[in-house]
């Protein structure tokens, strides 16, 4: 069995959020968004390694939240970098190269169970296992002045956590920073890796706004009615 690693990058500021606090310390339910991503991972796999890439400047505040929840599972804080890409890099420095690792956006609470497991799943098999679903609105292409529809049907929203074997993903981003990364898979794609997808859940959104907060409230009160 490969050991298991996750990493959370949580560099976000709270400007979209029209908020001094960054979005990942805004609470959800009366919890912080962030220690409710870390926690679906920690029930997933109890054993699993969780490493927090966090600004050096957030770090403090962070403890003193752990401390206000009663949060204290094994946690590898690393200090983020001024993209998301550095601050990836920075995490996988922490992975060992014969082991899976996922690489998980910590404003996405509401991943769930099954994504992660199918994720890890199939990249243990693959190499790599990106979550995605399905559009469900029209799609158009924008070219200068002009568009023309494109069919859905070929489009894929992508989520986290993304999953890698460690050695192939570490591999991948020993290179310099380019626009065109846009998420994890995109950088092991230039090095010529064929890129799998897995099944996302819809609810797996990310909470850049007032309004995702407010869906997110509202996601967890549908999912805890259907399991109920």
């Amino acid at each position: 069995m490969q050991p298991l690693y996750v990493i959370i990058t949580a560099g976000g500021s709270g400007v979209r959020m029209n908020s001094p606090l960054p979005k990942q310390f805004l609470e959800l339910r009366g919890k912080p968004i962030l220690l409710h991503s870390i926690s679906v991972f920690l029930r997933y796999a109890p054993q699993i390694n969780v490493i927090l890439v966090l600004p050096q400047g957030q770090q403090e505040f962070w403890q003193e939240l752990c401390r206000k929840h009663n949060f204290f599972p094994s946690i590898d804080v690393v200090d983020g970098g001024p993209t998301r890409f550095h601050s990836v890099k920075n995490g996988l420095k922490k992975v060992p190269d014969n082991a899976l690792v996922a690489i998980h956006d910590g404003v996405r609470p509401l991943v769930s169970l099954q994504t992660i497991q199918q994720a890890f799943h199939i990249a243990q098999r693959f190499g790599n296992a990106i979550p995605a679903i399905g559009i469900n609105e029209s799609v158009r292409q924008v070219e200068g002045a002009f568009s023309k529809i494109i069919s859905r049907d070929q489009m894929r929203i992508i989520q986290t956590p993304q999953c890698f074997q460690a050695a192939k993903i570490k591999d991948a981003y020993n290179v310099n920073y380019m626009e065109t990364f846009t998420d994890d898979a995109s950088v092991l794609e230039r090095i010529g890796e064929r890129i799998y997808l897995t099944e996302g859940n819809r609810e797996n959104i990310k909470i850049t706004s007032p309004q995702d907060l407010f869906l997110a409230d509202a996601l967890m009160n549908y999912l805890e009615a259907v399991q109920a």
